[in-house]
């Protein structure tokens, strides 16, 4: 897969609001993550007084709904004037505050969603491209900081906390095989 950057000025940094310019397919919302999103993930060095031959500690970034209880990964519309890679890759900075490098395309989820039910999808029908995005950045200030905030947590820790079942398998079936597979294979990651 193509990797992707997205460079944003701090003076371009706005959150884009309103349906209006979004996609839809069949009655069903895309969100970039089709609806987007994006699983952003770190590595850190384990625990002091670990054997200093140990892997790395693989966490996985999820901030809070502005909805309900439960943690999320960075999501939102796919806009006409994007790609899908475009939109994860803004949503990202716009609702988690990182910038970083799309790794993996992990697949298509399918959810409902009532708070997106709205003319061009009655149904709240929702499909969601999820990518596997490396963090190379965390910016001190983003458009949702005032709403959102981020929490980087263990793959177990982030399975517990995700707020919606389909969250959990695109973790679980998605990036945690994916990220297994590629440290199997000794497949290095950006820096």
């Amino acid at each position: 897969m193509k990797t992707f950057f997205l460079l944003l000025s701090m003076s371009g940094l706005v959150a884009r609001t309103g349906r209006h310019h979004q996609r839809y397919e069949a009655g069903c919302r895309l969100i970039a993550g089709e609806e987007n999103r994006c699983i952003p993930f770190k590595h850190r060095n384990p625990d002091k007084g670990s054997n200093e031959n140990s892997e790395k500690v693989v966490e996985v970034l999820m901030i809070n709904s502005s909805s309900g209880p439960g943690l999320l990964f960075p999501k939102g519309g796919w806009e006409n004037d994007e790609t899908v890679e475009e939109a994860a890759l803004r949503e990202a900075v716009e609702e988690a505050g990182v910038r970083g490098v799309l790794m993996e395309f992990l697949g298509h989820y399918h959810f409902k969603s009532k708070t997106l039910q709205d003319e061009f999808s009655p149904e709240g029908s929702c499909k969601a491209a999820m990518f596997a995005l490396f963090v190379n950045e965390e910016l001190e200030t983003w458009p949702e900081q005032s709403i959102r905030c981020r929490s980087w947590l263990t793959i177990p820790e982030a399975y517990e906390n995700c707020r919606h079942p389909w969250m959990r398998e695109a973790l679980k079936n998605g990036f945690s095989k994916w990220h297994e597979n590629k440290m199997t294979a000794g497949e290095a990651f950006p820096v």
